[in-house]
């Protein structure tokens, strides 16, 4: 049954799988900026879940297809960089407390890259990412690093599904008021996916800060960006 689910319906490209992530990004960040403490936020909360997790199955498939992987590795730096003052000031974060996910997608992507060239040790380097963004305050933190290794081993397999499922289910029990397990839902989209790259999104490593910036301005001006 898991085996042929795929090929009879993966019908989403990874540029499609890329406007849904943007779109839930955006209405998760709405939702914190503007709507926290009703039921609307909480909805938005909920939908935005489903984000990271189709941002580490792009991130899997570009680490996969790139040419350039140094490129690849400098741009997301680049971003992640640029980012930051935005994302703090949006959002009302302390330097230091915590590092966009832009960080965490970078270091995701180097222990992806360092498993395939070294597949023996391949526990101890994504054991290695997981500390390193639980010390750095990476977005997410050791949990994001274990959902991007788990995402680069999807198969549709009874295997990955029961291993996926005790992830979502651990996450239930150690994160209960983050609603954090609500991510597990993506892996329906996952495999729904056909791994075809679609139009080229050019605009896509620019959506981050452009976006986190529109959002800060109007908050700004409305006197509600959070404290």
């Amino acid at each position: 049954m898991f085996s042929d689910f795929p090929a009879r319906f993966a019908t989403l490209t990874n540029y499609q799988i890329k406007l849904l992530a943007a779109g839930l990004m955006v209405i998760d960040h709405l939702g914190y900026v503007f709507l926290r403490e009703t039921d609307l936020g909480l909805l938005c909360y909920s939908l935005g879940r489903l984000s990271f997790p189709l941002f580490a199955w792009l991130l899997v498939q570009g680490e996969a297809h790139t040419q350039n992987f140094q490129q690849y590795a400098l741009r997301l730096l680049g971003m992640a960089i640029l980012s930051q003052p935005i994302y703090q000031l949006t959002f009302g974060i302390d330097l230091g407390e915590d590092f966009n996910i832009l960080f965490t997608l970078l270091l995701g992507l180097l222990c992806l890259r360092g498993a395939r060239l070294w597949p023996g040790w391949a526990v101890l380097i994504w054991i290695g990412g997981a500390v390193v963004a639980e010390l750095a305050n990476f977005n997410y933190d050791a949990y994001g690093i274990a959902m991007i290794a788990l995402v680069g081993q999807y198969k549709p397999t009874l295997l990955w599904w029961s291993t996926w499922s005790v992830f979502a289910a651990l996450t239930a029990l150690v994160l209960p008021d983050s609603m954090q397990f609500l991510a597990g839902g993506a892996a329906l989209i996952f495999a729904l996916a056909n791994c075809e790259r679609g139009p080229k999104a050019r605009w896509f490593y620019w959506f981050y800060p452009a976006h986190i910036a529109i959002i800060g301005l109007v908050a700004a001006w409305m006197n509600r960006l959070p404290t």
